[in-house]
């Protein structure tokens, strides 16, 4: 079972991890044993955590963005009802977030747990955490300029830029997030190298990449939901809150520092920090 230190530090890395571009899910199974912690992840208890967990970073979002989620919901609905998007910032901005959402959405719902399963070996993801950071340098030296210089805007502003993506690009960086399905990518990551390789500049790609983040990491959490009241085994309820209060605040405080951070920076500390942790662990396992 949890202690109340480890829930707490894994809400914590979970919080910050799942939106910083470093692979939350990397993280998940590497820390435990880099700190020689004797926790079985495939354990019912540790899936009930995991989902709570997320599910705490996905209401956070949902509190985050909520004025900007009741925009888009207007938005989709003015499309439905005069059948238009052009012009419409939101109502664009709606429709790019389900494609986007699609591809990642049906490969996550399809191959998840097959692909966690048959790579979720600490060696596996040491190395897939060190590509990570390989791809994100890669992103950061292939990344198109920015049609606009919007580095600084704020909200509609950023809007406006996004809703400038074509359907297809939207595809592309929707479709790029499903690499998280490999432990040690990053979903966000990921979804910010689509927008960057798309022209968006930093600040537009990371909102683009949050707005994404929430119906799949809230839909990925009530799918699993089920688990908490239909199992008959017995769950540490008090370490589980420990863990979704800690990953709430670790969530809350990430995309306050994320979406100032990006009006004027890039990914590269997080890739060279991807490749360092990736072949540190790898040594690690080595020698060990």
């Amino acid at each position: 079972m949890l202690t109340f230190t480890q829930a707490i530090i894994l809400g914590l890395v979970q919080g910050f991890t799942e939106l910083f571009p470093i692979s939350s899910l990397g993280h998940s199974v590497l820390l435990p044993m880099l700190l020689g912690w004797k926790l079985d992840q495939s354990a019912p208890f540790f899936v009930v955590f995991l989902v709570a967990t997320h599910l705490a970073t996905a209401l956070v979002l949902i509190g985050f963005y909520f004025r900007d989620w009741i925009r888009i919901a207007q938005g989709f609905l003015r499309s439905l009802i005069y059948r238009r998007v052009h012009g419409d910032v939101y109502a664009k901005l709606a429709w790019l977030l389900i494609a986007a959402t699609i591809p990642a959405g049906l490969l996550g719902f399809l191959f998840q747990n097959k692909l966690s399963a048959l790579f979720a070996s600490p060696h596996i993801v040491a190395v897939f955490l060190f590509a990570n950071g390989l791809m994100l340098l890669v992103i950061e030296r292939m990344k198109k300029r920015p049609s606009t210089s919007l580095q600084t805007a704020g909200g509609l502003a950023l809007d406006t830029n996004i809703s400038r993506l074509t359907g297809f690009q939207a595809l592309r960086a929707g479709t790029m997030q499903a690499l998280a399905l490999f432990p040690g990518f990053s979903r966000t990551g990921a979804s910010i190298g689509g927008g960057l390789l798309s022209g968006l500049d930093h600040a537009s790609a990371a909102r683009f990449s949050f707005l994404l983040a929430t119906p799949i990491i809230l839909a990925a959490a009530v799918l699993k939901l089920p688990v908490l009241f239909t199992a008959t085994h017995s769950y540490p309820t008090q370490q589980i809150v420990a863990g979704m209060l800690a990953a709430a605040f670790a969530a809350l405080v990430s995309v306050l520092f994320l979406t100032r951070y990006f009006r004027t920076r890039s990914l590269l500390p997080f890739a060279y920090y991807c490749m360092l942790a990736g072949a540190s662990s790898i040594i690690f396992f080595l020698f060990s």
